[in-house]
């Protein structure tokens, strides 16, 4: 069963125009002019219950406009979705009970409250029955770890404090479905790492289907499985995370420990990228020359103490769907 499904969908705005100069300024005024802008274009998406999906894009590329529309806060202009089998801005109050929602932005919990506190409001929000609710906050603040500051206001968490409280505030009312704005933005690797194991717990455990934008290359490698891609307000890739990887991007990073000093390595389709005595980097255009062929000619010209293959970085992933799309 399809926990999104999105048939066309649109939205376009009315932009105000700007004009130059004090007459054109008072006629603006008077008579205002207004052009259409697009947002969002014929989006089709599906997304199946239980999935964790990242949907990714540029700055204006429309993510947040379909978020928006996806949870009933925006109507479209254009096209139909249905969220759990309800139509988002027909039936709003009745998706509020079934969603979650986490902005890395935007706080849901009360500022000068404590957590403890909005945790209570929410309850009685979501209408929450009492034997429940208090047996759903106690496991979240277990898995959480959120008992050293429960009971202190929000304004005095720190970000990584707050966010966790965030996340735990959102999936109190056990939603079928998390939409997460940057859930890791601004925060340390450390507390990233927690919060992205908390979020891989919900999915696999109570069979969440997560809905993340995010910018951070990690967030989409260790959480989703699928991604999407969005530029313009129009979809441009839809595909497994590692179809991303592995198509989009023929190339791998080596890089190698060296016992001594070696001549310096040249072979069509690798670039070096560092060669120092005791270091060698290269980047390798597995369309031009396999790894194998490589890491034969490496071995064979240097003594090693250790070797290193990485994926390229999903930040250069992203560029090249973007410079594609451009090219066409």
């Amino acid at each position: 069963m399809n926990a999104i499904r999105a048939e066309g969908l649109t939205k376009r705005f009315a932009v105000k125009r700007k004009e130059e100069g004090f007459k054109a300024g008072v006629r603006s005024l008077l008579r205002p002019q207004y052009s259409e802008k697009t947002a969002v274009q014929g989006i089709d998406l599906t997304v199946p219950q239980g999935e964790t999906l990242a949907f990714l894009g540029p700055n204006g590329a429309g993510k947040s406009t379909t978020i928006k529309m996806l949870t009933g806060i925006l109507h479209p202009s254009g096209g139909h979705a249905e969220v759990l089998g309800c139509c988002p801005w027909k039936e709003r109050g009745k998706l509020a009970y079934r969603i979650g929602s986490v902005f890395g932005q935007k706080s849901q919990l009360w500022y000068h409250l404590p957590p403890a506190d909005s945790f209570e409001l929410m309850s009685r929000i979501y209408e929450l029955k009492r034997s429940d609710y208090l047996a759903r906050r106690d496991d979240l603040v277990r898995r959480f770890e959120l008992e050293p500051y429960l009971h202190t206001p929000v304004r005095k968490l720190s970000l990584g404090e707050r966010m966790r409280c965030e996340i735990a505030a959102a999936m109190l009312h056990r939603p079928q479905i998390l939409f997460l704005d940057e859930p890791t933005i601004g925060l340390d690797v450390v507390v990233k790492q927690s919060i992205r194991e908390l979020i891989r717990f919900m999915n696999r455990e109570e069979g969440t289907t997560v809905f993340l934008t995010s910018h951070d290359a990690g967030d989409i490698e260790q959480l989703c499985r699928r991604a999407v891609v969005i530029n313009h307000g129009q979809m441009i890739f839809d595909d497994t995370v590692e179809a991303m990887k592995r198509d989009l991007l023929t190339g791998k990073m080596i890089r190698l420990k060296l016992l001594e000093p070696g001549p310096p390595f040249r072979h069509d389709g690798v670039e070096v990228l560092t060669q120092t005595d005791r270091e060698l980097a290269l980047s390798v255009d597995t369309s031009a020359i396999a790894a194998q062929e490589v890491l034969s000619r490496l071995v064979a010209a240097y003594r090693v103490s250790d070797i290193t293959i990485e994926d390229p970085p999903m930040e250069s992933i992203i560029t090249h769907i973007y410079e594609r799309e451009g090219s066409v």
